[in-house]
């Protein structure tokens, strides 16, 4: 057991020379002070104040105030709240209230994203049952399980929770369903005698652990930890250590928005001084800062991140996966490594008889899972109805067997143990039915399984003499009780029997018995010998078929896949070749990453692809292993001891059919069918958002870098105008303008692009870098490109009707007409630019002219608004805009449009560079690495 726990709790004693599975029970009620008939009632109570109450210790989250801080504390939004402040101070109350309002809604919503955030510790008090069976004064009596205390005897019965972690005094037929902790798809079968010191959980038999479910027998025990000294409190620890990291998405964001706000204030001081020295009142210069800072914030940039990760929510949500945290929807897209539990992930946590060995012939069986659905077949041969001795052995697994499948809302239930249930199963396979064998062979008496004895045994009506009794357990222990025949020797089944373990299957012997008279009661001499060995069935719980094709899609995408489980090495080895993992690489057991420093585990960690019988903590130290890397980890699990790797993980991703709840609350996404094949889904979808987020980039920033272009232009370079004995700055836009562009007209076309459809090789390029800037010298180059364009267009078509109208109207009234046909420029660049953006670098036409209907919903919308933003009375007076003559939209429709063009000339040159670059990397090379032109090669 491991000492660690949380600061304010008290722990167990200990024992001082070997952990508790170690000792025998006697030396551990010695060490407790206990004894076999529990404590009494006094000793129980003083030692309660000693130890504290057996409860996970609770951490709280975060406060609400402190997540609405985290919102506010961002520069950009420092600088937009100084802007809204001055804004006010200068008297322009309408620009004020503008840019608070967008503050508010952006702060509103970052708050709700994250406001559920941080509940797995209160998961983990779920895990611990209200109640417990405790002798008490050698009474049994009913307590609460916070008051057991180390020394408490409590009684244990099938359908149990185990309330602390225990140490067996007795047990019959005791089976702990321990998945949840240690990962094993089979219960674990417990037994009183001490094992190895170095044992990990998984295979301490003589323990029972707090959080985990008794499914078959009785046992006594004494509490040997409680609280946060048990497994599950030392996992609680765990998890409050795990960190929750910055997705890449997020870390980019806050990069681009450092080195945007440092950039806005320069050049906002520069706009001031030229200001200044232009002879610009200090208010009108303090304006035109003020309007820069406006103009090249992009305000709408936080709303169309998260509406566009909220979309990429609806569509991952129809791939079965819910999305708990929202950029975990683009983290999928970078990931580089994938950690998945074995049981119900990779494989269908369903036991299957796949292997069939009589002294005829070798047998294989077809289909998996409870479902009855399969053939039987000779190896080599057609499916075909079982020999005699194939039938005798099926009917044997099924007669000796306390399980039943039965079909129930169109799947199939399984009640009792998974590997009777699998035997079941197999004999239907074949053609058997298991309720009239049954029928026709009632049971009469049974030896119960127990993990001593190794076998089961059960007396039947309907053979030759009467009676028979059949025989089912471990090979070795089958075959002592066997009389083999001619032909057949313990050589050759023990060689069978190696040759299906091999194959990563657990194997059973069937054996059979006539009785020539009974008195009805089944004893351990009649089952001492004479028995006639029927056969072998090998089981496995086999890989999902669809989880296969998703780890070759993985490995097409350049995603190291990685199985990390608690079950033992050699099944994790079969499952791990039968999916592709392992490839030819080794199994490391979880004693063996403990041996390990940090140095050694990063390297195994990378070139290890098979762990098994891992402890949580072993979890834990592979994700942050390879985190340390330089990879972007997706951890799955769906037990308690999956939480603090999945917390701690880039993207934890918990089952939701069998995950525990703590797993749930931990994770990022949570899988409705736990199955990995969602997982690679996921990941395409997360591909499919990140580009889609990069168009809404490439649209957003040239629009943001234009305005402020804009506004340089003016205050540089546009006259000052002395109208009614004032200096008055002529600027071809108002900050109330730039502020509908950069809201509304960019968001309403940049929504869309989140609709587009995944672009033709999504899967079949390697993940980026997550430590790749999201401003890439591509998505610079273009946002310089289209935003000097769009400045030259609106600043001449401002001048052009600046003057035309002037001297016919007057300054105020050509003032107006120019702004607004500036504004209605740039919107027509955004609407024409938005065509090129639905894909960066290839063709519009590749991905289809209408495959992304919402875009022109988007266009349409958007220009229904700019006409009210041009005509309506009431929006004449918000923005200071005026009514434009159809020649005027004519011709800031013919200006927009000239970005067409020259985009589809610059995406032409980098096409033809790229493929210029691949046919570089293609060439041979001679010595040295030099590379050997076509024309001079030779053959």
């Amino acid at each position: 057991m491991n000492p660690s726990k949380p600061a304010s709790q008290s722990v167990s004693p200990r024992p001082q020379d070997s952990p508790w599975h170690a000792l025998p029970s006697e030396r551990v009620l010695e060490t407790l002070q206990t004894h076999a008939e529990g404590l009494s009632e006094s000793e129980a109570r003083a030692r309660l104040a000693r130890h504290g109450p057996n409860v996970l210790q609770h951490v709280s989250g975060e406060s609400p105030l402190k997540l609405l801080w985290r919102q506010v504390n961002s520069p950009l939004i420092w600088v937009l709240l100084a802007s809204a402040s001055l804004a006010i101070a200068l008297g322009k109350l309408t620009d004020g209230l503008i840019v608070l309002a967008v503050v508010g809604l952006n702060t509103l919503i970052g708050f709700l994203q994250e406001f559920r955030a941080g509940k797995a510790i209160e998961a983990l008090t779920q895990m611990v049952p209200e109640n417990a069976t405790v002798l008490r004064d050698g009474q049994k009596r009913t307590a609460p399980a916070a008051e057991l205390v180390p020394g408490d005897v409590v009684l244990l019965a099938s359908g149990d929770k185990v309330p602390a972690d225990v140490r067996l005094l007795a047990a019959r037929n005791l089976q702990v369903e321990e998945a949840a902790l240690t990962g094993e798809s089979l219960p674990s079968e417990k037994r009183m005698g001490a094992v190895d010191a170095s044992a990990g959980v998984g295979d301490r038999t003589n323990m029972a652990f707090g959080g985990t479910h008794v499914t078959y027998g009785t046992g006594t025990a004494v509490v040997v930890a409680t609280g946060g000294a048990t497994e599950l409190g030392r996992i609680s620890q765990l998890l409050s250590e795990a960190v929750d990291l910055q997705t890449p998405l997020t870390k980019a964001l806050a990069v681009i928005s450092r080195y945007l706000t440092y950039a806005i204030l320069v050049i906002s001081i520069i706009l001031l001084a030229v200001g200044l020295l232009r002879g610009y009142e200090v208010a009108e210069s303090l304006l035109a800062a003020l309007t820069l800072a406006v103009a090249a914030i992009p305000e709408g940039l936080p709303a169309i991140v998260t509406i566009a990760l909220a979309i990429g929510v609806q569509y991952m949500a129809a791939r079965r996966a819910i999305i708990r945290k929202l950029p975990a929807v683009e983290t999928l897209g970078s990931t580089t490594v994938i950690c998945s539990d074995k049981t119900g992930t990779l494989t269908r946590n369903e036991m299957t008889v796949q292997a069939l060995w009589t002294p005829g012939g070798a047998w294989s069986l077809s289909g998996v899972g409870y479902s009855p659905q399969g053939e039987l077949c000779r190896e080599g041969q057609p499916p075909g109805p079982p020999s005699e001795d194939a039938r005798e052995s099926l009917v044997a697994g099924a007669l000796c067997n306390d399980a039943s499948v039965r079909s129930r809302d169109g799947s199939w239930e399984l009640t009792g143990d998974p590997t009777e249930g699998a035997l079941l199963v197999a004999a239907e396979k074949a053609g058997l039915k298991v309720d009239e064998l049954r029928e026709r062979h009632p049971r009469v008496d049974a030896i119960p399984f127990e993990s001593e004895n190794q076998f089961m045994a059960t007396l039947h009506e309907g053979g030759r003499d009467g009676r028979f009794i059949l025989l089912k357990g471990a090979p070795e222990v089958v075959l002592r009780r066997c009389s083999l025949g001619e032909g057949l020797d313990t050589g050759r089944v023990l060689a069978e029997v190696e040759r299906l373990a091999s194959r990563g299957m657990r194997v059973l012997a069937m054996a059979s018995k006539p009785v020539a008279a009974s008195d009805g009661c089944l004893r351990f001499e009649d089952v001492e010998g004479g028995f006639r060995l029927l056969g072998l069935e090998g089981m496995i719980d086999p890989p999902r078929e669809e989880a296969i094709d998703a780890v070759k899609r993985c490995h097409t995408a350049g995603i190291t896949v990685k199985m990390i489980t608690g079950d033992h090495a050699k099944t994790a080895e079969v499952i791990g070749a039968q999916l592709g993992i392992l490839e030819g690489g080794r199994v490391v057991t979880g004693a063996q990453l403990a041996e390990m420093d940090e140095e050694q585990l990063r390297e195994v960690a990378t070139s290890s692809n098979v762990f098994a019988r891992v402890a949580p903590e072993h979890k834990l130290r592979l994700v942050r292993a390879l985190q340390k890397e330089g990879h972007v980890v997706a951890m799955t699990g769906d037990g308690v001891n999956d939480a603090p790797a999945l917390k701690q993980a880039n993207i934890g991703v918990a089952m939701g059919i069998t995950g525990t709840a703590v797993s749930k609350e931990a994770a990022d996404i949570i899988l409705t069918d736990d199955n990995f094949a969602s997982i690679a889904a996921a990941v395409e979808g997360g591909r499919r958002v990140y580009d889609n987020l990069i168009k809404s980039l490439a649209f957003v920033l040239p629009t943001n870098l234009g305005l402020a272009l804009i506004l340089i232009v003016g205050v540089a370079f546009f006259p000052i105008m002395r109208l009614d004995g004032e200096d008055v700055p002529l600027l071809a836009m108002l900050p109330t303008q730039l502020l509908w562009i950069n809201l509304v007209a960019t968001v309403a076309l940049a929504l869309p692009l989140a609709f587009e459809a995944r672009e033709p090789d999504v899967m079949n390029r390697p993940p980026r870098h997550p430590d790749a800037p999201v401003l890439s010298g591509f998505v610079v180059m273009r946002t310089l490109l289209v935003a000097v364009l769009m400045c030259a267009g609106a600043t001449g078509l401002f001048l052009w009707e600046y003057n035309a109208e002037l001297v016919r109207v007057g300054h105020a009234r050509a003032l107006a007409e120019a702004q607004t046909m500036a504004v209605t420029t740039v919107i027509m660049f955004q609407i024409f630019y938005l065509l090129n953006c639905r894909a960066l670098r290839d063709s519009i036409f590749r991905i289809g002219l209408f495959s992304n209907p919402v875009v022109y919903a988007g266009i349409g919308l958007l220009v229904l608004l700019q006409l009210g933003f041009i005509y309506l009375p009431f929006m004449q007076a918000v923005f200071d805009t005026a009514p434009l003559t159809l020649e005027a939209l004519g011709l800031c429709a013919l200006v927009g449009a000239a970005v067409v063009p020259v985009i589809g000339v610059e995406k032409w040159w980098r096409s033809r560079r790229a493929r210029r670059d691949r046919d570089r990397e293609q060439e041979p090379r001679g010595r040295f690495g030099l590379r050997i032109p076509r024309r001079a090669t030779v053959g």
